[in-house]
Order: structure tokens, then sequence, then C-alpha cells
């Protein structure tokens, strides 16, 4: 009795529907950044007493910005202690890069992936999903959402 294993189809990316998240991430991060795109500027954007997310300006150029989230977590038992092992993974952080030309808005890095691949096979050493970079960027979405919606925000600005 012979049996027959069935083969798996290689994951291919919806362009479409990730070039539609690129562009709505786009809308709401201009809405957050207020058009005030310096570099070296920070808002922060208060959600709750122990929850804070932050937009850096990194670079600015003619037709793209690099901007950095990240997510603070304020709970004082582990901000205070630098080594506590899991202390990185208590604040995420996200690298975009802003598209003025396409007017898009893609992650670049994330946590602990450098360059996020457009897709990944399965099973891999790091144990990415296939649709990663879609996961992030809709990840990014609610992030910017949340900060729309619930976050209080302060302007900083480094001279």
């Amino acid at each position: 009795m012979a049996t027959s294993l069935k083969k798996t189809s290689q994951y291919r990316p919806n362009l479409s529907n990730l070039m539609s998240l690129c562009d709505v991430n786009y809308m709401l991060l201009l809405r957050l950044l207020a058009d005030k795109e310096k570099v070296g500027e920070k808002r922060s954007f208060f959600i709750s007493d122990f929850l804070t997310y932050s937009l850096e300006v990194n670079e600015v150029t003619r037709y793209t910005s690099l901007v950095t989230m990240t997510q603070d977590s304020s709970i004082d038992k582990f901000k205070s202690s630098d080594n506590y092992p899991f202390n990185d993974y208590l604040r995420p952080k996200m690298v975009i890069r802003l598209y003025h030309d396409a007017r898009m808005a893609e992650v670049i890095s994330n946590q602990d992936i450098k360059q996020v691949k457009p897709r990944y096979d399965y099973p891999n050493h790091a144990m990415h999903l296939p649709d990663e970079k879609q996961q992030i960027n809709l990840f990014l979405k609610e992030w910017l959402q949340l900060s729309l919606q619930l976050g209080q925000s302060r302007l900083i600005t480094i001279e």
C-alpha cells in the first residue's frame, strides 16, 4: 500500500493587498506626524498609564523618510531592571520607510528581523511566517490606529 505525500504550494504574496496596506499606513503616519517631519523630532502617544508609543524621525530626503516606532511599557519592576532578560521584548520596535512619491509606508525592520523579506519558506530556522511582511505591516496599522484613537500626544523637538 503506497501512500502519497500531498505537495504544498509555495506561498505567493498578494501584492495588491500589501500595497493597499502600505497606502493606509502612509496616510495614518502622516496624520500622526502632523506634517512636522524633521530629523530628530520625536512624538509620544500616551495610550494609558502603562503604555506609550513613540515615533521618531531618523532621516528625511526628497522622496523618502525613515521613522522608528517603539512601544514602551512603563511597568516599574521591568523598567528598573536592565538585567531582566525579556526587557527588549517588552519594548517592540519597527523601522518604517515612507515613500512620498508613491505615498506608501512599509516596515523595513522589526524587532529581531533586520530586513523583512517579502516571503519566507516555512518552516525556517527563525520560524517566520510565510507572510511575515504582511503580518508586520498589519501590526503597524494596528499601532497607528490605536495611537490615533486613544493616544494623547506631546511634541518634543531636539535642536
